[in-house]
């Protein structure tokens, strides 16, 4: 037994070590001299990959439907000024009670002045042989004053709130006299520009649509003032009332909510009103949603808002390069240097530039809008402005879950 440790330790031990160091030297010399003299394979430089959305004109049918927040509101009590000057001799009503339109509430009586040829035959008279002593003057009574009397009438119909006459009371030509509530009510919004554009067609009805109120209804008459002075559309043209039209000067707009509808926040331009029917029974005070529909495009050339860059009428567009394939979702622009690795896509170098080319717009209903001309369907165009600033999401940035930091 101690004969065979004794080679083992002497011969079969040396002999693994030199076996164990020679393998080590055999990887060494092909790490060096082998696997060194072989080519590297090409790095992929830096590089940014930014895909361009591409859609094309399509056929579609635009209903310009417009919806603004709105209030219910009293309207304006209506005032009573006097059309005759005089003294008041008679009040027909006391404050409270209803009145319709052309009611009496008081009367006005008036002097009327003689004429100046009577004036003159009231005047003393001496006969031709008076101019002695003792001569007679004859003299002539004047003439009884004659008066008129007027009745001072209900401008509008509804509750008589204040009278402020009292019998025998001098009252002139215009000065207040009371004033009388209609008891009718007005469904009232604010308009922002874009959607003033478009509501250049003057639409005649609205729908509205009360918060915890009754059904929806039909508000027959809509109303457009503009905020800067008075009654007038953007440009100016006076009110905006009467039937619905179809050709609607569109405005380009900006980041588009959940809906469609452009983003809420824009500067009020102006008021749309509409008074409520007097068998529909609301209160002042309640919110409402008003429904405007504003003409209809059926089966016309479209495109999304957020490719056209203009204002009424006129706008600009982006065609696509050939090298755009609106099919794939956008092309690829600016992509990695060098050899792309095996079986990946082919590096892509940059893409054509988008052509403009101004077109005429239609109605819009906040997400797409009517091409009237300049623009054929099937044509592809940038779905986005170049330029334009980047729409940032709402809610989180980041989609991992987030660790609160500290010690």
């Amino acid at each position: 037994m101690g004969a065979v440790m004794r080679v083992f330790r002497r011969v079969v031990l040396p002999a693994a070590w030199l076996t164990v160091f020679a393998v080590i030297a055999v990887a060494l010399v092909k790490m060096a001299f082998v696997d060194g003299m072989a080519p590297e394979q090409a790095v992929v430089g830096p590089g940014a990959q930014v895909a361009v959305p591409v859609v094309q004109a399509s056929r579609a049918t635009v209903t310009n439907k417009v919806e603004i927040q709105a209030t219910v509101q009293n309207d304006p009590a209506v005032g009573v000024r006097n059309t005759a000057a005089g003294v008041v001799t008679y009040i027909f009503l006391e404050p409270g009670v209803k009145v319709a339109s052309g009611d009496r509430l008081y009367q006005v009586r008036t002097e009327v002045q003689p004429a100046p040829q009577a004036a003159a035959a009231s005047q003393p008279v001496s006969p031709p042989d008076a101019e002695g002593p003792g001569s007679r003057i004859l003299l002539t009574a004047p003439p009884a004053p004659t008066y008129t009397y007027s009745d001072v009438l209900a401008p509008a119909a509804g509750t008589l709130r204040t009278l402020d006459v009292l019998l025998d009371q001098q009252v002139s030509v215009g000065a207040a006299a009371g004033t009388i509530d209609p008891g009718t009510f007005t469904v009232s919004g604010s308009v922002d520009a874009a959607q003033q554009y478009r509501l250049l067609a003057k639409p005649g009805s609205a729908q509205i649509s009360l918060v915890g109120g009754p059904a929806p209804f039909t508000c027959p008459a809509v109303e457009l003032k503009s905020t800067a002075g008075g009654t007038g559309d953007a440009a100016g043209s006076g009110g905006i009332t009467g039937g619905v039209g179809r050709s609607v000067p569109s405005i380009s707009v900006g980041p588009a909510g959940p809906d469609g509808a452009p983003a809420p926040g824009g500067t009020p331009t102006g008021t749309l009103s509409c008074a409520v029917p007097t068998d529909v029974e609301v209160f002042a005070g309640l919110g409402a949603t008003m429904t405007v529909t504003a003409g209809e495009a059926v089966n016309v050339v479209t495109v999304p808002l957020t490719a056209v860059e203009g204002s009424v009428k006129e706008g600009i567009v982006w065609l696509a390069g050939a090298d755009m394939n609106p099919g794939a979702g956008g092309v690829v622009i600016g992509g990695p240097a060098g050899p792309a690795p095996a079986g990946g896509t082919p590096a892509v170098g940059p893409a054509s530039e988008p052509e403009q080319r101004k077109v005429q717009l239609g109605l819009n209903d906040g997400a797409v809008v009517e091409v009237v001309s300049g623009l054929a369907e099937g044509e592809s165009v940038l779905e986005f402005i170049p330029g334009a600033p980047a729409q940032v999401p709402s809610g989180p940035q980041f989609g991992g879950p987030v660790f609160p930091m500290g010690g």
